[in-house]
């Protein structure tokens, strides 16, 4: 995305070009995100989450984000990304150690 700015603010670019750019900002920035995680739930041994997992969540809090907020300015998707793809993925994380702390045998 930091290439397609400068994109954007040129004048040789014709709208289509410019909706595409932003309708392919939430699918970089998952992608982004989940290739940066997926390794350090692996490496540890921690976790052995899909990427596909990983991925769909990020993309959904992303997407649903930048579709809330880009009728008030496509900059502003910055923002809406950032919050929603963030709830996301702590929601994804709650889960994932609710279903863990299920799985843990208790005492009698």
């Amino acid at each position: 995305m930091a290439v397609a700015i400068p994109v954007l603010k040129s004048g040789f670019v014709s709208i289509v070009l410019k909706a595409i750019i932003w309708i392919a900002a939430p699918l970089v920035t998952a992608l982004g995100f989940a290739v940066g995680v997926f390794p350090f739930e692996r490496l540890p041994g921690t976790r052995k989450s899909r990427f596909l997992d990983t991925y769909k969540w990020s993309f959904a809090g992303y997407a649903i984000g930048a579709g809330s907020v880009v009728w008030f300015g496509p900059m502003l998707i910055v923002f809406g990304m950032f919050t929603l793809g963030t709830a996301a993925i702590t929601i994804r994380e709650c889960l994932i150690i609710r279903k863990a702390g299920k799985d843990v045998p208790r005492r009698s």
